[in-house]
């Protein structure tokens, strides 16, 4: 099929890319670049804005895609507290320009990138796609109503739609010839290496969280593991199969400290610690229930534990220490 992938020069969509080329599927990317790079990706990347509505058009009318794989979006949990308009002009306004497009082009098959942070601070553990949904953060909000509005187009424009609910993408090529390289960084495990590394300081926010050791718990979840999960999901959709939400998730927790224990403990690299203040909307634990996504997609974790993930993070930074390498 040829797949039209919104955000698929950016982190996990690089990954995504690469493994549906793997599957032999073509593939076109639009992304803005802002956070994205070209060099990451093999295949031609239309640059420009879901908002920009002639550019959609274009995009669409040219490409014929089958389906469209949405991962574009503002990420920052921290930057959306602090400006909450920039997430939901793009991330929900963003979505809603392609869906409308999508219905215009006859393009029927959608699969979603979302978030663990619609739940918000959960009530009981693990979380199942059948937890109450209540995000503390206009990211996870902004993705939130995106979901809520799916339905509607399914009932009104015959669209199947799969939403990935994933939670702490980590890790990087087994290879370590790609890996995350967002700046500034977001993820904990790209500050905490680069910390290791000696190019930065890392902060820990919170200390004091109802947890074992104070520090907030994650499920992570191999970039691997997650481009993994977005092919089996197409090929579902593919094959006629009904749309759906899943959780895209390990089912076992590790606290910041326990993480960067491991980064000690794999790099042989010592490295102080600041301790900071929680930030806002932050939950203490967010572990997954995937065992729909399991059943119904037969999709399986393969690198997803703890020594892999940030050994092959470690790998990445320590040989690409500017990133992918620019013109």
């Amino acid at each position: 099929m040829k797949i039209l992938v919104t955000g698929g020069a950016g982190y996990i969509g690089s990954f995504v890319c690469r493994m549906l080329q793997d599957e032999d599927h073509d593939v076109v990317i639009v992304d803005n670049l802002v956070y994205g790079h070209a060099e990451a990706v093999s295949a031609p990347v239309e640059v420009g804005d879901l908002l920009d509505a002639p550019f959609l058009r274009s995009v669409l009318d040219r490409h014929r895609p089958d389906a469209v794989m949405h991962l574009a979006a503002w990420i920052e949990v921290g930057e959306s507290v602090s400006n909450p308009a920039k997430y939901f002009v793009n991330n929900t306004g963003g979505t809603a320009a392609l869906l409308q497009a999508m219905a215009q082009h006859g393009v029927k098959n959608l699969v979603f990138s979302s978030t663990a942070a619609v739940y918000g601070s959960p009530r009981a553990l693990p979380l199942t796609e059948q937890s109450e949904t209540h995000p503390e953060n206009p990211y996870g909000l902004s993705k939130l109503l995106t979901e809520l509005s799916l339905p509607a187009y399914e009932t009104a424009y015959g669209m199947r739609i799969i939403a990935l609910r994933y939670f702490n993408a980590a890790g990087a090529a087994l290879d370590g010839s790609m890996g995350e390289a967002h700046e500034p960084a977001t993820h904990l495990l790209t500050n905490a290496l680069r910390a290791a590394l000696g190019r930065q300081r890392f902060t820990l926010f919170g200390t004091n969280y109802d947890t074992p050791d104070g520090t907030c718990i994650r499920d992570f979840i191999h970039v691997l593991d997650i481009a993994q999960a977005h092919v089996l999901a197409l090929d579902h959709l593919g094959r006629g199969g009904s749309g759906g939400t899943f959780n895209v998730g390990t089912g076992k927790g590790f606290s910041v400290r326990e993480v960067l224990e491991a980064i000690r403990r794999i790099s042989g690299r010592e490295f102080a610690v600041i301790e900071g203040a929680r930030r806002p909307g932050d939950p203490a634990m967010l572990v997954a229930d995937s065992t729909l996504l399991s059943h119904t997609l037969d999709w399986t974790p393969k690198h997803s534990d703890l020594e892999t993930i940030v050994r092959s993070s470690w790998e990445w930074e320590a040989l690409h220490p500017e990133g992918y390498a620019r013109p």
